[in-house]
């Protein structure tokens, strides 16, 4: 009886492997347009902010694309909710193209920034969607299998983009603003195929949006951006702006927490808080943001300051980093699929993370271009291992009505990670720099004519300096970028110890099929169809008074915003009832009329 319940009630769309490819093949196309302006960008960097303004405000143009990302990204899942996912994806796609354009155009640093923080909007929202969308067309069992895809688009962008960058960069009649137009036709080809392939089914959600929650957890993440940012460099760390960005976050966090607990329909609902597998995911996300991004925002300086490599060099060596995150994804997901155990990946990926930061921390000036080469490749294994499988993990530990809240809220926590590591290893790596230059000047006897304070400007620039400050020049970015890498390796143990306390919950969705059941006898038919009949009957007569058999049928309708009442008596009109009548009709056919050659009645 239950099962012909089920089997009446309406069900999730299968989609066939061909179909969740080609909407596969959108969302690809449309995370690498953004993966490619940020992996451009990150090799452009150096040449850019030394053209544009200096070396001080390097990470203000990483963290401004950052912060904004971290902010938006669970508003874009909790608004795909109330107006669809493909309408804010293609948004999220054209808000990232038009703020592309604006930033080639910049003439400053200021203009350049603002640029940046409305182009993370966009990246916020094709992140968080894309694993958004995937959730929803399949399921955690085979999830891995379409996880390693992502992780090959990761990779692929990554070795793409530092190649595009140094050769546009190097190519004297296309120059560093082509890095932000080379996304433009990639954007327009995705947003076409979008519109084409993806095809999801309309449903009725509700449409109330949590602006005071939404409003809360924007101002508190952004005030402990701005306080990691600008702390030690625009402000002392014991003043005033001080206190009064950490009092301004706290604040925010706090009044954040009271909306999300008595808002109707909040962005992050507290029932997620209290999902174990919610908390150690976006937790260990934290520091995978902190470590990733730390990572390949800082590596380029060492490649093109340090090293003296060109762009388009620097973009050759993280090759061994892409190939073996790209191997590294694609054979977990695989692994996954086949198993249905994920558990041991982001736990061993995480600890080989804290190894590859460390042996980074370890370059010097005289390091080999193989072991740097080795080194990324240890640091690529960890991601590929751990990336995707706490999305994977985090979406399974979920409900079904939860799939977006959860997704864009470890990608949240992922971004906020990144967006922290990228302001704090700068503010650590600039209050370095700084001191090491002037120490090393003193210890040299060298005094310049504006004090201690050496003019930084592009790679290019650096290497034409005197070679007696150059080199203290270089050492100095040496150490520097060694305090920021060894910083990294008690974040990443930190992740991996939250993997660690993970409960390795079975994949939904398996392949294999279940028992079949024996054929029910005609008696067991009819019985089964009256009874049908009988529970139908006295739902709809209920007078709305709570009952155990109320809400147990009103738990067979969709999750929507309808009363109890009347989502049980959809049940018992829509399912209940056409199922009894069935099962009747197949236990008492009705019989020919010999004489007419009609149906007797």
């Amino acid at each position: 009886m239950v099962a012909h319940a089920q089997a009446a009630a309406p069900a999730k769309r299968q989609y066939t492997h061909r179909e969740i490819l080609e909407v596969m093949s959108g969302l690809m196309l449309a995370m690498l347009t953004s993966m490619i302006s940020t992996s451009v960008v990150g090799t452009a960097l150096p040449t850019i902010v030394g053209e544009l303004g200096g070396q001080d405000q390097y990470s203000w143009v990483a963290s401004a694309t950052m912060l904004t990302m971290t902010v938006s990204t669970p508003l874009w899942g909790k608004l795909s909710d109330v107006f669809g996912r493909k309408l804010l994806f293609q948004s999220a796609l054209g808000l990232f193209v038009a703020a592309s354009l604006v930033a080639g155009l910049s003439q400053n640093m200021g203009q350049l920034i603002a640029a940046r923080a409305v182009q993370g909007l966009g990246v916020g929202g094709l992140s968080a969607l894309a694993q958004v969308i995937l959730g929803d067309i399949v399921s955690p069992r085979e999830r891995g299998r379409y996880s390693g895809y992502m992780g090959a688009v990761f990779g692929i962008s990554t070795v793409a983009g530092p190649l595009l960058g140094g050769f546009l960069v190097d190519t004297d009649w296309l120059g560093w603003r082509w890095c932000f137009y080379v996304v433009v036709p990639f954007a327009l080809v995705s947003f076409i195929v979008i519109q084409k392939v993806l095809k999801l089914p309309k449903i009725k959600r509700s449409t109330s949006i949590d602006i005071w929650g939404a409003t809360t957890i924007t101002a508190s993440a952004s005030a402990l951006m701005l306080l990691l940012t600008l702390g030690g460099v625009e402000f002392e760390w014991n003043s005033v702006w001080t206190y009064f960005l950490a009092a301004t976050c706290l604040l925010m966090l706090a009044l954040a927490v009271l909306s999300e607990r008595t808002a109707r329909n909040p962005i992050l609902p507290p029932r997620l808080f209290r999902n174990r597998t919610f908390v150690l995911t976006g937790l260990a996300s934290l520091f995978v943001g902190m470590a990733m991004f730390g990572a390949m925002i800082y590596l380029p300086q060492y490649l093109q300051i340090v090293k003296g490599l060109s762009p388009t060099e620097s973009g050759l060596m993280t090759l061994p980093m892409v190939v073996a995150l790209f191997l590294a994804g694609v054979i977990s997901g695989k692994i996954v699929t086949q198993t249905g155990r994920w558990k041991i990946f982001p736990v061993v990926g995480l600890l080989v993370v804290a190894v590859g930061l460390f042996l980074l921390s370890r370059l010097h000036v005289d390091s080999s271009e193989w072991l740097i080469g080795l080194d990324v490749a240890v640091l690529g294994i960890g991601l590929g291992l751990s990336m995707q499988m706490l999305i994977l993990a985090a979406q399974n530990g979920s409900e079904p009505r939860d799939m977006a809240s959860t997704t864009s809220g470890v990608s949240f926590f992922r971004s906020l990670g990144g967006a922290v590591g990228v302001a704090a290893f700068g503010a650590i790596l600039t209050n370095r720099l700084k001191d090491e230059i002037a120490e090393m000047l003193r210890a040299a006897h060298i005094a310049l004519p504006g004090g201690s304070n050496v003019k930084l400007g592009s790679p290019s620039a650096i290497q034409q300096l005197p070679t007696p400050i150059k080199n203290i020049v270089l050492e100095a970015f040496t150490r520097g970028l060694e305090t920021v890498f060894l910083v990294g390796v008690p974040i990443a143990l930190i992740g991996f110890l939250a993997t660690i306390f993970l409960k390795e919950l079975p994949l939904r969705g398996a392949t294999t099929p279940a028992p079949e059941s024996k054929p029910l006898s005609k008696d067991d038919l009819v019985l089964a169809g009256l009874l049908l009949e009988l529970i139908a009957q006295r739902v709809e007569r209920t007078n709305g008074q709570r009952s155990a058999l109320l809400t147990a049928v009103a738990k067979m309708a969709p999750p929507d915003d309808r009363p109890e009442r009347e989502r049980a008596q959809s049940v018992a009109k829509n399912v209940l009832r056409p199922t009894s009548r069935a099962l009747i009709a197949q236990a008492a056919p009705p019989q020919k009329d010999l004489v007419t050659g009609g149906i007797s009645q």
